[in-house]
Parts: structure tokens; sequence; C-alpha cells
């Protein structure tokens, strides 16, 4: 299955989901978006129910409450996202992308020195 790119209000709605962490109300969504967000509770059951839309979340009813559970995990939507990244932009060339970070100094040596051992060790691992 293709993982669609969300709109970022989606992605926030997701992300406040994810971090819940299982099965939400809109009510819990509300509360874990508050300070960040200032939607109208109609807007966040818009974005839920685009969400259930497009496949990233299942919902039930329980009384008068709907109870949305992801179907996307954090992890998987990451990854496609940070696939489509990597390919749209830099033609999937890590190297590149890395090089555009370091020149406009959004990594520092430090980060530098962490990815080499990130590589070093997968690069073990395959031995």
């Amino acid at each position: 299955m293709m993982i669609q790119r969300l709109p970022d209000a989606e992605l926030a709605i997701m992300q406040a989901i994810w971090k819940f962490g299982g099965e939400v109300t809109s009510a819990q969504i509300m509360m874990q978006l508050e300070g960040k967000k200032e939607w109208a509770t109609t807007t966040v059951l818009n974005f839920l129910a685009r969400l259930v839309d497009r496949d990233f979340l299942s919902v039930r009813r329980e009384g008068k409450v709907n109870i949305y559970k992801p179907i996307i995990d954090e992890e998987s939507y990451l990854a496609a996202e940070s696939m489509s990244f990597l390919q749209r932009l830099h033609g999937n060339s890590l190297t590149s992308l890395v090089t555009s970070l370091y020149g406009g100094k959004a990594i520092s040596q430090g980060d530098l020195n962490e990815l080499q051992n990130f590589i070093n060790q997968k690069a073990g691992e395959g031995k």
C-alpha cells in the first residue's frame, strides 16, 4: 500500500494521535493540540473525517462519541515520507541531502560524527 503525503494540518492531527498512542477521541486530540493550534472543534472534526477517508484512521462509534484509531503508524509514515523527500529533492542521493544540509549549516560536525558512527555500526552488522 502506497502511503499518501499529508498536508501539514492533517499531519499535525496524526502526530497528536500517534503521541497519544492508541485509540483516541476528538476531545483528547483537542487537549493534545491545546496551546499548539487554535483550531475550532469543527475544524478538527473535518480533519479527522478526511483522515478516515484517506485510510489513515479508522473510526467507531461508542454512544455519542467517535473513537479514532490509527491505521498507518508513525514509523511507516515517516519512512515513506523520507523516501519520497529524498527521491523528489535529491534524486535518491543521500550524499546530496547531507551536502545540502551541511552547506546550509543545518547540521554540525557533531551531527556528521554521529552519522559516521551510525554508518560504521550498520556496516559492521552486515559482515
